[in-house]
């Protein structure tokens, strides 16, 4: 009875899992933070990759860990570079049997830890990035992506990027949109697991935690340049906003589930202070009643296995 009148479904296909490729290691590296969570080799990366596919997982996504970085973020663009040569290893190894997406944005690439390049006062220079992640979009379609997810935050980024993919001719490449992306608290580990060379914060281009309405002109802004769908991150702090994007969104909502969250619910139910798979369900399954049609989340494989 409770199954036939349920109001909110939670499936495999509905989850996203984000993955971390380290250049120049030999062996999967540890995230202390993140227990169970690595910085994987790229033959590693096919591995869990194959296996999180064959559990149901509707995409993966992504991340880059280079061995030297610059100002510039110049890995990001290279083919070769670890994400672009990733990407390739993945899309041989999987063809079109999930959806292969990428992170585009510098902030793994520079040795400074920012979102973009900096201009001479230190600021992020908004136009200059978006010049590098044109570019950086079309090497990583080239390399496998199916979807582009810009998550710097910078001003114009999807119209620029829509455009350019447009140009050469790659108008089948989705972009997923970090519409609303918050100068959250929760980022910490995931700082760990890209190694950010970060000092300071980012509240210059990304959102008050404190701004709601703020949040949907900018879901509106990246709807009018083209984004295929678009994203709330962090979620559960957020799912408030998620409610509101899904409101007034004609694409599909995505949540990140992100480091912090993940890192809290592994710590307390290590202490035995929680259920872990009932609160790693219950976790998502809110994610999906606030309204999100996709969640991006470190437990997408496994909870895919046990939805099954």
């Amino acid at each position: 009875m409770r199954r036939l009148v349920g109001e909110t479904t939670l499936r495999p296909r509905q989850l996203i899992l984000p993955m971390f490729v380290a250049e120049g290691i030999d062996s999967p590296r540890p995230i202390s933070s993140m227990p169970g969570v690595v910085q994987h080799t790229r033959d590693t990366l096919r591995k869990a990759a194959v296996d999180a596919v064959n559990a149901g997982v509707g995409g993966l996504m992504l991340f880059g860990i280079p061995a030297t970085r610059d100002a510039e973020g110049s890995g990001a663009v290279d083919e070769k570079g670890i994400l672009n040569v990733a990407l390739r290893d993945l899309r041989h190894e999987l063809g079109d049997a999930t959806v292969l997406m990428a992170d585009t944005c510098l902030d793994e690439f520079t040795d400074h830890g920012h979102c973009g390049v900096l201009d001479a006062d230190g600021g992020v220079d908004n136009d200059a990035t978006l010049r590098i992640y044109a570019q950086m979009a079309i090497a990583q379609v080239e390399a496998g992506a199916h979807v582009l997810g810009p998550s710097g935050m910078m001003d114009g980024q999807i119209g620029v990027i829509r455009r350019a993919l447009d140009e050469v001719g790659h108008k089948e490449a989705a972009i997923l949109a970090y519409s609303a992306k918050y100068a959250s608290a929760f980022y910490g580990p995931f700082r760990e697991a890209v190694d950010s060379q970060l000092k300071g914060d980012r509240k210059t281009y990304q959102q008050d935690p404190g701004n709601g309405r703020e949040a949907l002109r900018e879901i509106e802004l990246d709807l009018a340049e083209g984004a295929d769908m678009i994203m709330v991150k962090p979620a559960l702090a957020y799912l408030d906003v998620i409610k509101a994007a899904a409101d007034i969104s004609p694409v599909p909502v995505a949540a990140y589930n992100i480091s912090g969250e993940y890192a809290m619910v592994e710590a307390a139910a290590a202490n035995g202070w929680l259920d872990r798979e009932r609160t790693v369900l219950e976790v998502l399954t809110s994610i999906r009643r606030a309204g999100a049609d996709l969640i991006l989340s470190y437990w997408a494989a496994e909870a895919a296995a046990w939805l099954d």
